[in-house]
């Protein structure tokens, strides 16, 4: 079935004043790659209808279908196939010089505001990433747990743990997040730790407080009813008002702390920390991204932005070391 009914072809003499849309050229490109509306839809942040809207536009303006469906398969017709290299060579060439200019020196840096605990741990140490996908973008990271006014000015774009409801705002789920006991291989084997939760009566425990702290996150009495376990944890300790400083404290042998995976992937994999026993419990809250409707079409900010959430797509999974009777498992936490 074509997307357009039997037209005569069109004579068309095309100039920088009757080209068609670039709506809908663009859609047409999406869609060729893809071979489907609806992830073309989801390419280019519209609904599929939208998508099919837009090609029957371009189709009208040539007078001859692009698209057949053949047993529910969309595929491009022989005038789609001659149209694809074409557009396909002037959108990449669009896009690379826009990519220019956002990472030139005409383009001021981007301005982020992220938590100090998810600055360290998890956006730092992918910064060279960042410049790798987006040669000379600056990027400005503001680590702080202030109200950012997205709307005043205050910053480009968050970073933010939290429920995700943020009226007027453009919102992106980066991934969720769980707790699990972490400690240093060292200070597990000097206290007995492995597979030994009743140990947690007895050794140091490090407890986060402060402004990052969230209340859907489990503190130790809530992960213990979570692993169906009555002890009671221990008094001593050290209590921390950033997450990053119960890792710091963790890997310095300190004690023994609820860890956010997310944030510990690093100490784990590198086994500077280990979850002795018990399970990752999850978090109420997760990670977003979030900037206002008019930062959101700035150039800078959509670079951010793309690579961002690439970046969590990539992180889909974590594994978390638990070296359990002298070896290595692995348990995975996954994203949502």
């Amino acid at each position: 079935m074509n997307t357009l009914a039997p037209h005569r072809r069109k004579t068309i003499n095309p100039t920088l004043a009757r080209l068609p849309p670039l709506t809908s050229l663009r859609a047409f490109v999406a869609t060729a790659r893809h071979l489907n509306f609806i992830r073309a839809a989801e390419e280019l942040h519209v609904t599929s209808a939208a998508v099919g809207q837009q090609i029957r536009l371009l189709e009208n303006y040539l007078g001859q279908p692009l698209f057949n469906r053949v047993r529910g398969q969309l595929q491009l017709t022989s005038a789609g196939h001659a149209l694809v290299p074409g557009l396909t060579d002037a959108f990449d060439a669009v896009l690379s010089a826009m990519t220019q200019f956002a990472t030139s020196d005409h383009e001021p840096p981007i301005r982020v505001s992220v938590a100090p605990s998810f600055a360290s741990k998890w956006l730092i140490p992918r910064l060279d990433a960042l410049r790798r996908a987006a040669p000379g973008l600056q990027i400005l990271v503001e680590a702080s747990t202030d109200l950012t006014d997205l709307e005043a000015g205050d910053a480009d774009c968050v970073i933010r743990f939290g429920s995700g409801a943020y009226p007027g705002l453009a919102v992106d789920h980066l991934f969720s997040e769980a707790v699990v006991p972490v400690c240093s291989p060292q200070f597990a084997d000097h206290h007995g730790l492995w597979e030994r939760p009743e140990a947690i009566e007895d050794v140091p425990l490090l407890h986060e407080e402060g402004a990052e702290h969230d209340n859907s996150c489990p503190d130790w009495h809530a992960w213990l009813r979570a692993e169906g376990l009555s002890y009671r944890p221990s008094r001593g300790g050290f209590r921390l008002n950033q997450s990053s400083l119960v890792l710091d404290a963790a890997v310095a042998g300190q004690g023994l702390g609820l860890g956010k995976i997310r944030l510990a992937e690093a100490e784990i994999r590198g086994g500077r920390l280990v979850s002795p026993f018990g399970s990752p419990q999850a978090v109420g809250s997760s990670y977003f991204f979030v900037t206002s409707a008019h930062k959101a079409h700035l150039m800078r900010v959509d670079l951010f932005r793309n690579w961002l959430l690439a970046e969590a797509r990539a992180a889909q999974t974590i594994e978390v070391a638990s070296s359990r009777t002298g070896r290595s498992e692995f348990g995975m936490i996954a994203a949502e």
